[in-house]
C-alpha cells in the first residue's frame, strides 16, 4: 500500500514539474515566439545568405527604403546617399546593424502572429518609419564625412523624423575593408542610440536648471571670469575672459568660470540628482530599442572636479537621443513624448497590423524652470549664435565644444527645440572631433531644420 502511495507521489510530482516547464515554455513562447520564428536559421523567410525575403521598409511618405523584388532579392532604394543615411534604421543584409529594422523587427516585417505563426511571410507585412529619408539625406550630408549623429524628433507625438549615425557605408556595395578602414570606425554601431560621448557645455543645461531652483540670487548676481579659475587643485579654464557675467549672459557666453563656481555652491549631491532627473543616466526604449545609459561620477570627487564636472566635462557621458528627449521636455513645459520610430504597420491587406502608441516621460524639470530655461536657451541663439542661421524657427538652443583628450579636436555639440505650435521639433547634433559647437554642430543642425521647417 505504501509503495502504491509511493509511487503516486512520485506521479503527481512528475506531472507538476511537467505543468511547470509547460507554463514556463509558454511563457517563453509568448515573449519570444516572434524572435523564434523570424530567426536567420528559418529558410521560409531568409534565403541561403541569410538574407530576409519578406516584407517592406518606408519611410513616412511612403517612399520604399527597402523590399523585395520577383526574384526574391532584398533591394533598396536607388539612391546611394539616402541608403547610407537611412542604414542604421533600416538596416543591411548581413544583420550587423543590430538597430535595423529588417534585423530587430523582422516578426513584424514578416507578419508573425501567434496564431498563424509566419504563414504568411511570403507576403509580409508593410512598416513605415517615422523617419523622412530626404531629412536623412541632408543630415548626412551636412555631416560631410564626419563621424557623428544628427536626430530630430517631435517631443508632443514622440515621432523622429530625422535618425542618421556616421559612419555609414552603401549595404549594396559593402566595403571589402570595413573592418580595418578607420574611415568606417563604428559604422555598425547606431552613434544615436547605443553610445555615449563626453557632453561639454550642452550639459550646462542641467546645472543651470539646479542652479535656478537651488540658488535664489542666481538672476540677480554676477560671476566675474578672468579666463581661468583655481578651485581646489584644479584649474578651470574658459574660452575667453568674460568679466563679470549674469546668469543669462554667462550661458549665452558657455562661461565655463561662472557654471564649475555654480557647481561647486550646488554640490556634487545636487547635480548627481538633476542629471538622473533629466533622464540622462536613464535607458529609454525608442519602439524596443534600447538606448545607452549616460554616467556621472559625481561620488568621492572633489571641488575642482566638480567644477569641470558641472561644465560638462571630467567623466561625464551622455548618450545623444536621452539628450534630446531632455530638450523636448524643456520645450514642452517639463515632459516630452518617448521617441518612436515605427510610425504604422500594414498587413498584406493594407490592415493595421500592430499598435504604435504614444507615451510620455515622467517630469524630467519642473514647469516654471522649463520656461525660465528656454528663454534663457532663446537668448542664446540671439546673442551668440545668431537668429538669420535659423529662419522662421522659434529656436532655443545651446552649443558644446566637448574635451576629448589632449591633441584630439573636440567633439561639437548643439541641441534645443523649437518652440511653435506647428513644429514642436527638439533636435542633437554631434560631430565628432569637430571642433566648434556652434559653428560646426550649429550649422549641421540648421540644415536639417531648415529643410523640416522651410521645405526642400
Amino acid at each position: 500500500m505504501r509503495k502504491i502511495e509511493r509511487r503516486a507521489v512520485l506521479c503527481l510530482l512528475l506531472a507538476g514539474a511537467l505543468g511547470l516547464g509547460l507554463l514556463f515554455f509558454v511563457g517563453k513562447f509568448l515573449i519570444h515566439g516572434g524572435g523564434w520564428a523570424s530567426s536567420a536559421f528559418n529558410r521560409h523567410l531568409y534565403n541561403n545568405a541569410g538574407v530576409l525575403t519578406s516584407g517592406t521598409v518606408l519611410d513616412r511618405d511612403g517612399d520604399v527604403l527597402s523590399a523585395v523584388d520577383d526574384d526574391g532579392n532584398r533591394t533598396y532604394y536607388q539612391n546611394e546617399t539616402v541608403r547610407k543615411s537611412t542604414l542604421h534604421a533600416v538596416g543591411d543584409l548581413q544583420g550587423s546593424i543590430g538597430t535595423g529594422v529588417l534585423n530587430a523587427f523582422a516578426d513584424k516585417l514578416t507578419g508573425y502572429d501567434l496564431v498563424n505563426g509566419a504563414f504568411s511571410a511570403h507576403q509580409g507585412n508593410s512598416m513605415y518609419l517615422t523617419i523622412d529619408a530626404r531629412y536623412n539625406y541632408e543630415a548626412y550630408q551636412a555631416l560631410n564625412g564626419k563621424a557623428g549623429t544628427v536626430a530630430v524628433y517631435n517631443y508632443k507625438t514622440g515621432e523622429i523624423l530625422c535618425m542618421v549615425s556616421a559612419p555609414s557605408y552603401d549595404p549594396l556595395n559593402v566595403p571589402a575593408d570595413i573592418l580595418e578602414n578607420d574611415r568606417y570606425k563604428g559604422a555598425y554601431l547606431n552613434r544615436f542610440l547605443s553610445s555615449t560621448f563626453t557632453p561639454g557645455s550642452v550639459f550646462k543645461t542641467v546645472t543651470a536648471a539646479a542652479a535656478i531652483e537651488k540658488l535664489p540670487d542666481y538672476d540677480t548676481r554676477t560671476w566675474n571670469c578672468q579666463g581661468s579659475v583655481k578651485i581646489g587643485e584644479e584649474t578651470i579654464v574658459c574660452s575667453g575672459t568674460h568679466g563679470d557675467e549674469t546668469f543669462a549672459e554667462a550661458l549665452a557666453d558657455s562661461c565655463n568660470v561662472a557654471f564649475a563656481e555654480m557647481a561647486e555652491e550646488l554640490g556634487a549631491d545636487t547635480l548627481a540628482a538633476y542629471a538622473a532627473k533629466a533622464g540622462l543616466t536613464d535607458s529609454y526604449s525608442v519602439s524596443g530599442l534600447p538606448t545607452a545609459k549616460g554616467s556621472f561620477s559625481f561620488d568621492g570627487i572633489t571641488d575642482g572636479e566638480l567644477g569641470w564636472a558641472g561644465v560638462g566635462q571630467f567623466h561625464d557621458t551622455v548618450n545623444p537621443c536621452a539628450l534630446m528627449v531632455y530638450m523636448g521636455a524643456i520645450g514642452n513645459g517639463g515632459k516630452a513624448a518617448v521617441p518612436k520610430l515605427i510610425l504604422k504597420t500594414r498587413d498584406s491587406l493594407g490592415l493595421p497590423s500592430s499598435l504604435n502608441l504614444t507615451r510620455h516621460t515622467g517630469r524630467l524639470i519642473s514647469a516654471d524652470t522649463a520656461e525660465t530655461l528656454a528663454e534663457l536657451m532663446a537668448n542664446n541663439v540671439t546673442e551668440s549664435y545668431g537668429t538669420k542661421r535659423f529662419p522662421n524657427m522659434d529656436i532655443c538652443a545651446k552649443s558644446g565644444t566637448a574635451e576629448v583628450g589632449e591633441g584630439k579636436t573636440p567633439h561639437a555639440w548643439f541641441t534645443g527645440f523649437l518652440r511653435d505650435e506647428d513644429t514642436p521639433y527638439a533636435f542633437v547634433a554631434l560631430v565628432e572631433n569637430g571642433g566648434g559647437g556652434a559653428s560646426v554642430a550649429g550649422t549641421v543642425a540648421g540644415r536639417v531644420l531648415d529643410a523640416i521647417v522651410n521645405g526642400y
